[in-house]
């Protein structure tokens, strides 16, 4: 395999995240890949040899396109680069693709309103947990300041009425849930779990659950109320779960070489879950389309 084969290869395994990123920067299915394959133009021109974190560098390529585009659009607005859903005269494939990206229509509305660079700096660091070090490389300001930009555009975000999105904050807690489960802390899942917490699987969770049963995987029932029951379901399970951004929140998902085979969808309130959904309907999975996050 030649240097170049080998860097196409590293390339393709973060390619569902960095378009991930482009499509929340830039609201665009089409823009979006177009970002992602510019980026993809730009490593095979520049090679990789001296970089030491890949994936941080792409995101960093990725971000500084979008935000080319997001100021060409400002510089240009008589020509959008496409019309929001609710402008148009009904859904089309690619509207309803973007209705039901795990990002959501409503907050594409918000933050069309913030600033390309405020828009980035939120993005990036609220949703994908970039450092503002990293982001201040991209929009050509100090760390501090960039830290002011995500701080303004949370603000925005919140002033207009969508709740903001606490990734973070539902990242801790879903990791404490995963790292718990995996190590059969059954104390710990107690704590990050909702005294009347519930479960809910569908039929093909709890038909995938019952083969593996052998193999050590928990005995998962279509439905389970309260924190000891869900605990007891979970302690030594989830062991191949892995953090995934899915429905505009942080939840779990079983994803081997890059493809879910079923997804967790958390409910967080105050620090614990309230409600666990175990998906794993193939029409269903797809739909949501889990993103697992390093």
């Amino acid at each position: 395999m030649d240097d170049n084969e080998f860097l196409a290869r590293k390339f393709e395994q973060h390619r569902a995240r960095l378009k991930a990123v482009a499509l929340r920067m830039l609201g665009n299915h089409a823009e979006a890949e177009d970002a992602v394959q510019e980026a993809w133009l730009r490593v095979d021109r520049a090679g990789a040899d001296d970089v030491d974190n890949l994936g941080g560098w792409l995101t960093t390529i990725v971000g500084r396109i979008c935000l080319d585009v997001l100021r060409a659009r400002r510089s240009h607005p008589e020509q959008p680069a496409e019309e929001l859903p609710e402008r148009s005269e009904g859904p089309t494939p690619e509207t309803e693709a973007v209705m039901a990206d795990s990002v959501g229509l409503a907050l594409f509305v918000v933050l069309d309103a913030l600033e390309p660079a405020e828009r980035l700096a939120f993005v990036l660091h609220d949703m994908f947990a970039v450092p503002f070090d990293d982001i201040a490389a991209i929009v050509g300001r100090s760390p501090a300041a960039t830290r002011q930009l995500a701080s303004r555009a949370r603000r925005r975000v919140r002033s207009s009425g969508r709740p903001e999105p606490d990734l973070l904050a539902q990242r801790e807690v879903v990791d404490a849930f995963l790292r718990a489960a995996r190590e059969g802390d059954f104390e710990g899942l107690l704590q990050v779990l909702d005294p009347d917490v519930v479960l809910r699987a569908d039929d093909r969770a709890v038909e995938l659950a019952a083969r593996a049963r052998k193999a050590g995987a928990p005995d998962l029932a279509a439905e389970a109320r309260g924190a000891n029951s869900v605990a007891g379901v979970f302690r030594g399970g989830a062991k191949l779960a892995r953090p995934a951004l899915i429905a505009d929140a942080i939840g779990a998902a079983y994803a081997p070489r890059g493809k879910a085979h079923s997804a967790f969808l958390l409910t967080i309130r105050d620090g614990r879950i309230t409600e666990i959904e175990v998906v794993a309907d193939r029409d269903h999975l797809a739909e949501l389309d889990p993103l697992v996050l390093e």
